[in-house]
């Protein structure tokens, strides 16, 4: 047991000083008390947040993230630059990815992502078999290799294998590029059982499933896996991509004669353990109806704008009493504040007002911003995190004060300081579980984590990986 003494922190009922958090030997907090005295406590000066889920991650495009910036057209197509044509240099990238580098990548990672102060991270994984597509002789090898990064880095896990047997609406056939992703209904949860029982006693990590996207299952599939699912846990969190593009909503209409997040609440039954990733492109209807069945909008608005989807109808879903949180997805940007910052911006820029994800008059925005990822990252997560409250996991980071532009600050101005007008990291130390596994902004195996990386690029730059199709 140990006793972390904070000089500030934001705790469930508002921020406080002097605060004492009592860590139990499992990482959990066993008790907090205000107005404490230090003595015999490790003190941390600054100002310490709750840890941010981080929801949505493929762990691996990290490798490739700036190197799709070349201009089309597609060659094969003509086609203008789009999701789609960074998918097809996405699905070259893959040809060279070996398990190693799937590792060495998401190590490096998790590293950068406790840095900026992700302490757990949902990843949605969908890279599991050989280059031909053939099974490793174990077919979780994979994701058994992200599991050993998140843990060689220190951060909690949500762990999602993929479920992909299609390349389009009603079963189409899948495309060479999809092939390393395949698996039926008995493959999968092959998969995803073995993993289960491998983490059935580790606090830091959980198990989930994640079907890609209704391009690629088909309902049968569907329905098939969840029933299974259920059969063994009934609140494992289900992830899935949705609405992400117009294309993808032309399509589903095409094929079913419904907009996919319309198909999807009449044919599933969607509540708080799904996390619907994207849904950029609803009605008011489809909305509105998501934001009462407790589903999670996983929202990335870096990588969003990055591959230019659109922007979610943040303002509305909120309104509507909608829950979201947010992820790096492709991690172009690893950066909690950016993520924050651009969805209330995308917010503003469409409705041209300000402070629009406040939530009343004379509200901090950073706050409610702030904490409201964190309900809905805690959710899409399915673990106890996201709150500095007794029983929770005892994840927290801590911004550094000292220095501009947080300077001389406090509260919610703080917060307020950090998510906007802050563009360095002050993110001094991390604790995950109740160990600290940042200090004075470093990680203690940083070296081996950049070391590991630089080989990687080289080994893919080698051969070159970052083609267009």
């Amino acid at each position: 047991m140990t006793t972390l003494h904070l000089e500030s922190a934001l705790l469930p009922d508002g921020w406080a000083n002097n605060v004492s958090v009592t860590v139990n030997s499992d990482g959990t907090i066993g008790h907090i008390s205000k107005g404490s005295d230090p003595q015999g406590s490790q003190v941390i000066p600054g100002a310490a947040l709750p840890g941010m889920p981080n929801l949505h991650s493929h762990a691996f495009q990290r490798a490739m993230a700036g190197l799709g910036e070349i201009s089309g057209p597609a060659r094969d197509t003509g086609e203008p630059d789009s999701f789609w044509t960074w998918r097809q240099i996405m699905y070259g990238f893959l040809h060279s990815l070996t398990p190693d580098h799937i590792e060495a990548i998401a190590f490096k990672l998790y590293v950068d992502m406790l840095k900026a102060g992700y302490t757990s991270v949902a990843e949605f994984h969908y890279v599991h078999h050989n280059p031909d597509g053939t099974p490793y002789d174990d077919r979780a090898e994979t994701s058994r290799r992200t599991l050993a990064a998140a843990r060689n880095a220190g951060i909690g896990i949500t762990h999602l294998p993929v479920l992909y047997n299609h390349g389009g609406f009603g079963g189409l056939a899948p495309t060479d590029g999809q092939r390393r992703f395949l698996n039926n209904a008995d493959e999968f949860m092959q998969i995803v059982s073995a993993l289960h029982a491998d983490s059935a006693d580790d606090p830091q990590a959980c198990v989930g499933i994640a079907p890609h996207s209704l391009r690629a299952v088909t309902p049968e599939l569907l329905s098939d896996v969840i029933g299974t699912l259920n059969g063994f846990d009934t609140k494992a969190p289900i992830h899935i991509h949705i609405a992400e593009q117009t294309k993808e909503v032309d399509d589903c209409l095409a094929w079913s004669g419904q907009r996919p997040v319309e198909w999807l609440l009449d044919h599933q039954t969607v509540d708080d353990r799904w996390c619907l990733i994207h849904a950029t492109h609803m009605t008011d209807g489809e909305t509105d109806a998501m934001a009462k069945s407790g589903a999670v909008a996983g929202l990335c608005p870096a990588t969003e704008a990055n591959l230019g989807d659109g922007i979610f109808s943040a303002a509305r879903f909120a309104a509507q009493g909608g829950i979201w949180g947010i992820g790096s997805d492709s991690h172009i940007s690893v950066n909690v504040k950016e993520e924050l910052r651009w969805l209330e911006y995308g917010q503003r820029l469409i409705h041209r007002q300000r402070t629009m994800l406040a939530g009343g008059a004379e509200c901090s925005t950073g706050r409610a911003l702030y904490e409201s990822a964190l309900k809905g990252g805690t959710r899409a997560c399915a673990r106890p995190i996201g709150a500095i409250e007794e029983g929770r996991r005892a994840d927290l980071f801590v911004l550094n004060t000292e220095k501009m532009p947080l300077a001389g600050l406090s509260g919610d101005a703080l917060l307020d300081a950090w998510l906007f007008a802050c563009d360095t990291n002050p993110i001094s130390d991390v604790f995950v579980g109740g160990k600290q596994v940042i200090s004075d902004g470093f990680h203690v195996r940083e070296d081996k984590a950049e070391a590991g990386m630089r080989a990687v690029m080289e080994s893919l730059t080698a051969t070159q990986a970052f083609t267009r199709g």
